[in-house]
């Protein structure tokens, strides 16, 4: 278990060092969860490659700091890189995590590699529904969203065959901080980067999945035609958190694009 300050916020993270000419992949994780979600992809990929994986402010062990703008949040993942001697990284953020990933592509371009976005987009749902879930999670807890958030997080059938894994998920969000998920729930409600992420030039991966409700194929395939270098990946059958509910695929994908554009040879 380790703890890093910076930019003003104190940061759960996990490091694994990449090997000389490896790239190394900076995770940011969806509302509600920790890094734990990307165990699986972890595992597939290839050998030396480098891992940079926290919680976010306000999730997991990480406590809430005083800015929550998606700016300080993209800044959060910079010092990590700066704290771990890492100079040029590749963001791989989910949902929140990926305006995040966004956010620092844009803030610090000659810091990215590359960019990897899954079931995302430049803007995620709308005022009134954040405004209407920070109501809800303020009044009575994250736990009341729990139901919910399974079938929007998971498909049917990954619900059906992995009951144990939903149950594990399951507690996960109820064990996250109201005050830091509905804290995150107003930087949603107030970022837009729809008009800036045409200045992103390096090659950007779009991963959807086919059955997400919160952040459908379209909104990738959107994301993905804006950027001046972008690629859009449809996973059928999968919902809002592929990388729990397939790893090997969302894995698979990523290490292939990355190599197939001269990421990550080493």
């Amino acid at each position: 278990m380790r703890f890093i300050k910076t930019n003003g916020a104190t940061l759960h993270v996990d490091h694994r060092p990449a090997q000389a000419g490896a790239p190394t992949i900076a995770f940011s994780n969806s509302l509600g969860t920790d890094f734990r979600i990307w165990d699986g992809v972890v595992d597939q990929l290839p050998a030396g490659w480098g891992v940079l994986r926290y919680d976010t402010r306000g999730q997991g062990l990480s406590p809430l700091a005083p800015s929550e703008s998606v700016g300080a949040n993209a800044a959060d993942m910079i010092g990590l890189a700066d704290a771990f001697g890492v100079g040029k990284i590749v963001p791989c953020g989910l949902s929140i995590g990926g305006l995040i990933a966004l956010k620092a592509t844009l803030d610090f371009p000659d810091r990215v590699a590359a960019l990897v976005l899954c079931c995302t987009g430049a803007r995620i749902g709308s005022r009134h529904d954040w405004e209407a879930r920070i109501a809800t999670v303020r009044s009575q807890g994250v736990g009341v969203l729990a139901e919910a958030t399974m079938e929007r997080w998971f498909s049917p059938k990954f619900r059906s065959d992995a009951p144990e894994v939903i149950d594990g998920m399951r507690t996960m969000l109820e064990r996250q901080s109201a005050a830091g998920y509905a804290a995150l729930c107003a930087l949603l409600r107030d970022t837009d980067l729809t008009g800036d992420i045409s200045a992103i030039e390096v090659p950007t991966l779009a991963i959807a999945g086919g059955l997400d409700q919160a952040t459908p194929p379209d909104l990738l395939k959107e994301t993905a035609a804006a950027v001046r270098n972008g690629t859009s990946v449809v996973f059928e059958g999968l919902a809002h958190i592929p990388c729990v509910e397939d790893p090997a695929k969302v894995g698979g994908t990523i290490a292939h694009f990355l190599k197939d554009r001269g990421i990550g040879r080493g």
